[in-house]
């Protein structure tokens, strides 16, 4: 049974992981660290965009906490 669930897996299952992993070397391997390359590029700029609106979301914050929310029942005009 290919990828068995009841442990380490057999010789069969590791001779194919191996020609896959061969094969795709082979066909892939010049352009392999291309791939690489733009991956690593993309999680910096996915992290950049992350920290970004982390920052835009405290600013919100901040500012939402400096100004005096009134709540519906009360009115904002002295009597």
């Amino acid at each position: 049974m290919l990828f068995s669930f009841g442990g380490m897996p057999g010789l069969p299952e590791i001779v194919i992981l191996a020609v896959v992993a061969f094969v795709v070397l082979v066909i892939f391997g010049n352009r392999l660290p291309n791939v690489m390359r733009n991956l690593g590029k993309g999680i910096v700029e996915f992290k950049k965009g992350a920290r970004g609106m982390t920052e835009e979301l405290e600013r919100a914050g901040e500012e939402t906490d400096g100004e005096k929310v009134s709540s519906p029942g009360e009115s904002s005009q002295d009597d």
